[in-house]
């Protein structure tokens, strides 16, 4: 497998997060649109609790500055030029935007204040707590470096198999096997991974989300033929399975070698499948998936096949000639 090319991303534009999620978040901008062009610079989130009592050391100012009901209780305590220089300091330092949580009032002079330094101020209908658990899982999709394999991603019973190999192999025709067997398809032909939180989250891009090219006769939409079950968004990468026509190690025929792939600065164990004809490639695929899944949960086929053997080969070497 080539070495993917690794896109990061090191901002997000406030219009793009409030295009993409106001929705989800129940966001509602409260004032003027200038404040769009700014940028989210962390994938977290910062109550300025501090920074309105007047500390600004370690002020998070490029992440979302969330107002709740603390902050806005203790925003209402400050008065005249004093609030005016807590609110002032914390404009001033490039703040992303601002977001008032609980459908709050927000008061007309941090909304002046806000179009003077051309800050972006929304309100959410949502507890504070909802959303700060649900835009961090956001800012953590948007952030994450993910990169484009060439290649079919199936989830088999569970198990997150990515299917490499060279053009013509034979990745979707296996694909195509695995969904008539009752796994989902997840990408064909370009899959998109993205390392969230130190695990490698495969999907399809939006325009082929959902089909599967099979040399000979086309397009195929799965979820026509096969039902809604035979497809789903994204899948964790449990699996990469190599067809090769290369030939197998003694080592590799005995399933003993765990060879280990980087995808994203993560390791993922990889499977070599020599093609051949004659070799029901579907069922192999189907079978190193199971495989993969007993050893996460503790049993290594393999590793006791060779307990076994030298156990007998140390109990017939006790045994007189």
């Amino acid at each position: 497998m080539k070495e993917p090319i690794v896109r990061k991303v090191e901002k997000v534009s406030v219009a793009r997060f409030y295009e993409l999620y106001r929705n989800t978040l129940e966001l509602q901008l409260l004032n003027s649109p200038l404040g769009m062009s700014r940028s989210i610079l962390q994938p977290s989130i910062n109550r300025p609790g501090l920074a309105l009592a007047g500390y600004l050391g370690y002020f998070a100012h490029e992440r979302i500055q969330l107002f709740g009901a603390g902050e806005m209780a203790y925003l209402s305590t400050l008065e005249g030029d004093l609030r005016r220089e807590r609110l002032q300091a914390i404009f001033c330092d490039d703040v992303p935007c601002l977001v008032f949580t609980r459908n709050a009032d927000v008061p007309q002079d941090v909304l002046a204040m806000a179009d003077r330094f051309a800050v972006a101020v929304f309100r959410s209908k949502l507890p504070s707590m909802q959303f700060m658990n649900r835009t961090t899982i956001i800012l953590q999709n948007e952030f994450a470096d993910s990169t484009t394999v060439h290649g079919c991603m199936v989830d088999v019973r569970g198990a997150g198999v990515l299917i490499t190999g060279d053009s013509g192999v034979g990745k979707s025709e296996i694909s195509l096997g695995l969904i008539e067997r009752g796994s989902s398809l997840v990408a064909d032909d370009m899959v998109r991974i993205r390392n969230i939180g130190g695990e490698l989250i495969a999907s399809s891009p939006s325009l082929s989300r959902g089909f599967i090219e099979i040399r000979g006769i086309g397009i195929i939409n799965v979820t026509n033929l096969f039902g809604l079950k035979a497809f789903r968004n994204e899948k964790r990468v449990d699996l990469v399975v190599n067809l090769t026509d290369g030939k197998m190690t003694e080592m590799e025929r005995l399933g003993l070698e765990r060879r280990m792939t980087t995808l994203l600065g993560v390791e993922v164990e990889r499977v070599n499948l020599p093609v051949a004809p004659g070799r029901d490639m579907t069922r192999l695929v189907e079978v190193a998936a199971l495989g993969q899944y007993l050893r996460e949960s503790g049993y290594d086929m393999a590793g006791e096949f060779n307990r076994r053997l030298h156990r007998e080969i140390q109990q017939n070497s006790k045994k007189p000639y």
